[in-house]
């Protein structure tokens, strides 16, 4: 946690000797649009603008990916389920043969693990 701090810090320290070095007035001409400002904050508004759309474009699919993970949980939860089922079965089974009625309550989990 302290390492992000400082490296925070380190970054914010950076990025005030970045707009103090270069303070140079600057126009931009985007189409129609004319945009005037000191050089540090142009240069930052379009890092931001940059990092934006590239959230954009990796949104998506971070998002498929967490419902992916997700799904992936619940059905690793069902499969050590059914796992656990079939364990106590058979160790019921090495000791007397089940019944009907046996099997149904292993099913149902409500057979103590021996």
């Amino acid at each position: 946690m302290i390492i992000f701090f400082v490296l925070g810090l380190l970054l914010g320290i950076a990025a005030v000797f970045f707009a103090l070095q270069n303070v140079a007035i600057i126009t931009v001409s985007f189409f129609s649009w004319h945009i005037t400002g000191s050089l540090a904050l142009i240069l930052m508004v379009a890092i931001l603008a940059g990092a934006l759309v590239v959230t954009l474009f990796i949104l998506p699919e971070s998002m498929r990916n967490y419902f992916k993970y997700k799904k992936l949980q619940r059905e690793n939860a069902n499969l050590a389920e059914e796992l656990r089922k079939q364990k106590e079965l058979t160790l019921f089974a090495k000791k007397t043969g089940p019944t009907e009625g046996d099997i149904s309550k292993i099913e149902h989990g409500a057979i103590e693990q021996i």
